[in-house]
């Protein structure tokens, strides 16, 4: 199954959901889908969906996916990495009303540099990203928080020493 979320600022990602519509139409994508549509005010005709999922339902959808397909969100993508979940994410564009800025093509980028989602900069690829993304070799999530919190502690035990 595909969980699409597109987060839940005011920002619409309608071509996101019209793209997939096509994918669907044209049988390239084959499985079950379900998105969360947020603020996108286009319906989609292939495939469920809702405005918005509550926490515990938001959990419940991503579990059961195998994909989780999403804007440049790094909620959203952090979330689904942890879950274990393959990503591809698409960024929101500010040309298209989707974002004030283009800043989530930066996100994306650090993210696909450390192998652990597939990033699809053109929506006109994304049939080829979903056809990809199954034998994609994505690294498994790790948090830094750890060792991050490590480097202070050992920084103020030092600097206590002085």
């Amino acid at each position: 199954m595909i969980f699409i979320t597109l987060g839940s600022q005011k920002f619409q990602f309608n071509r996101l959901l019209e793209e997939v519509d096509d994918l669907v139409e044209s049988n390239i994508m084959r499985e079950d889908i379900f998105a969360q549509t947020g603020y996108s005010d286009y319906e989609p005709k292939n495939y469920e969906f809702t405005k918005f999922l509550d926490y515990e339902k938001y959990n419940e959808r991503e579990k059961k996916a195998d994909v989780v397909l999403t804007h440049g969100g790094t909620g959203a993508i952090i979330g689904a990495v942890k879950n274990k979940k393959r990503v591809i994410a698409v960024p929101r564009l500010a040309c298209y009303g989707e974002h004030v800025d283009n800043h989530q093509i930066q996100l994306l980028k650090e993210f696909e540099e450390m192998g652990i989602i597939l990033a699809c900069y053109d929506i006109k690829k994304l049939g080829d990203a979903y056809n990809q993304i199954y034998s994609a070799e994505l690294k498994p999530y790790t948090s830094k928080r750890m060792s991050v919190l490590s480097s202070i502690e050992a920084f103020l035990i030092k600097t206590e020493k002085k």
